[in-house]
C-alpha cells in the first residue's frame, strides 16, 4: 500500500520521551480526545487525506494512559480515515470497559450500523466544519440537523471541529438543535481574537444553556506562542466561568499536524493543573462530566 506521502506529508510523531506529569489525576479520569493511527498496514489511511501520520497504535497509547495516570480515554475517529471507523471500533472492541467512541458516519449509513457503532462503544458524531469547501452559505445547519435526528434516539452527541469566531450567529443558529453539541479545541478560535469575538460569546451563551460541551484540547492549535500557552488562558478562563458542569479535558495524542514544538503529554497534564487547580472542579471535569456525557459507568 502507498501512503502516497508527497500528496499528504508526513507530520510530526509525539514525543517520545518517558515521563510522568507531575499531577496526580483523580481516579477514574478520561482523556476525552485522542486518536488511534494505524499500523498503516493493517489499517490503510484515506486516499483523500491531507497529511500522513506516523503510526499512533492502540498499545502506544495505552502506554501514555499508564503513564500520564490517566484510567480511560475517548477516541475520535481521525480524518485520514474518513468514514473508515474500523480502527477505532477495533481499539473499542479490544478495551469495551476502558474505552468510548467518536466517529464519522457516511451519509447513506445504515440504521443497523449506527446500532452496532452504539453497542462498540461509540457515543457521538463527529463533522469537520473547518474543511468545508464553500463558507459564504454559512453553516449546513439543515444536514447537521438531519444528522442529529438520526443519532438522536441513540443519545449520541455532535461534535463539532469549527472556527466558531466564523459564525458569529452561532447560539441562534443552534437554537433548538436535537443533540448536545461538543466543540474541540476550546471551539478552536484563535486567541488572537479574543474572548469578546461574537462567534466565542456565542458559544460561552450555548455553555450556559447547557446546549454545548467544550472540549478544553490542543491549546498549542489556537495560539502563536509555545508552552505555557499565556496568550490563550482568557479563553481557558472563560468556558470555565461560563460552565464548568459542561466541561471536558482531552490529551489530543497523538497531536497530529501540529507545525510547531511538539508538546509533551506529561506537560499539558501539568498545564491543566496550573489552569485549573480546585481539586473539585478537577474531579468535575476529568471524572464525572465525561461520564455524563460519554455514558461511562461511575468508579467507587
Amino acid at each position: 500500500m502507498s501512503l502516497n506521502k508527497d500528496l499528504a506529508p508526513l507530520c510530526q510523531a509525539p514525543d517520545a520521551e518517558i515521563r510522568s506529569p507531575k499531577i496526580s489525576f483523580p481516579k477514574g479520569a478520561v482523556d476525552c480526545h485522542a486518536h488511534v493511527c494505524g499500523p498503516a498496514d493493517f489499517f490503510p489511511y484515506a486516499d483523500e487525506r491531507i497529511y500522513t501520520p506516523p503510526d499512533a497504535t492502540l498499545e502506544s497509547y495505552n502506554t501514555l494512559l499508564h503513564l500520564l495516570g490517566v484510567d480511560r480515554a475517548v477516541l475520535v475517529q481521525p480524518s485520514v480515515y474518513s468514514t473508515d471507523n474500523q480502527a477505532m471500533l477495533a481499539a473499542l472492541k479490544h478495551q469495551p470497559e476502558k474505552f468510548r467512541g467518536v466517529a464519522v458516519i457516511a451519509d447513506n449509513v445504515s440504521d443497523r450500523e449506527l446500532e452496532e457503532f452504539h453497542q462498540a462503544g461509540v457515543r457521538g458524531v463527529r463533522c469537520n466544519i473547518v474543511d468545508v469547501a464553500d463558507k459564504s452559505a454559512g453553516l449546513p445547519i439543515q444536514y447537521l440537523t438531519t444528522l442529529a435526528k438520526r443519532i438522536a434516539p441513540f443519545g449520541w452527541h455532535l461534535e463539532l471541529l469549527m472556527h466558531v469566531n466564523e459564525y458569529p450567529n452561532l447560539a441562534t443558529v443552534f437554537e433548538n438543535f436535537p443533540v448536545d453539541l461538543v466543540f474541540g479545541h476550546f471551539g478552536y478560535a484563535h486567541a488572537k481574537h479574543g474572548v469578546n469575538d461574537s462567534g466565542f460569546q456565542g458559544l460561552l451563551s450555548l455553555m450556559r444553556e447547557q446546549r454545548a460541551w467544550v472540549k478544553m484540547t490542543g491549546p498549542y492549535r489556537i495560539c502563536d506562542g509555545g508552552l505555557p500557552y499565556a496568550d490563550m488562558r482568557p479563553l481557558n478562563d472563560a468556558v470555565i466561568e461560563a460552565n464548568p458542569a459542561q466541561l471536558i479535558w482531552g490529551s489530543d495524542w497523538p497531536h497530529v499536524m501540529v507545525k510547531k514544538e511538539m508538546p509533551h503529554d506529561a506537560d499539558l497534564c501539568d498545564l491543566f493543573g496550573a489552569w485549573v487547580r480546585d481539586p473539585s472542579l478537577r474531579k468535575s471535569i476529568l471524572v464525572d462530566n465525561p461520564c455524563i456525557l460519554y455514558d461511562f459507568p461511575a468508579l467507587y
